[in-house]
């Protein structure tokens, strides 16, 4: 799975760096806060993002999951995990999603 371009994200992060660099300090130590690891984190962040809806953040942590280590089944089943939750609607989207990222 290739890299799906983040322009928002980098544009967004020229114009405030300061504002991006404390945002990726924050992410990095609420990881460290806890037991969790990467690959779990991601997966978490990964349904989060589905809940919210969030295309690009769907993206994002599925791409940082499978980097972390998790399979495309993990992916999947973390979204499934989710219908009772927040609908077979927003699951299929998200799923939708994931699927974007084997077209690259």
């Amino acid at each position: 799975m290739s890299k799906i371009p983040v322009k928002q994200y980098l544009k967004q992060q020229q114009r405030n760096p300061e504002l991006f660099k404390a945002l990726e300090q924050l992410g990095e130590k609420t990881k460290q806060a806890g037991p969790l690891d990467e690959r779990q984190a991601q997966l978490i962040q990964l349904a989060a993002a589905a809940a919210i809806r969030s295309e690009g953040a769907v993206h994002s942590h599925a791409r940082r999951a499978l980097e972390a280590g998790a399979t495309e089944e993990e992916l999947y089943h973390t979204l499934l995990l989710l219908i009772s939750t927040i609908g077979l609607p927003a699951v299929m989207a998200a799923v939708s999603w994931l699927d974007d990222l084997q077209q690259r």
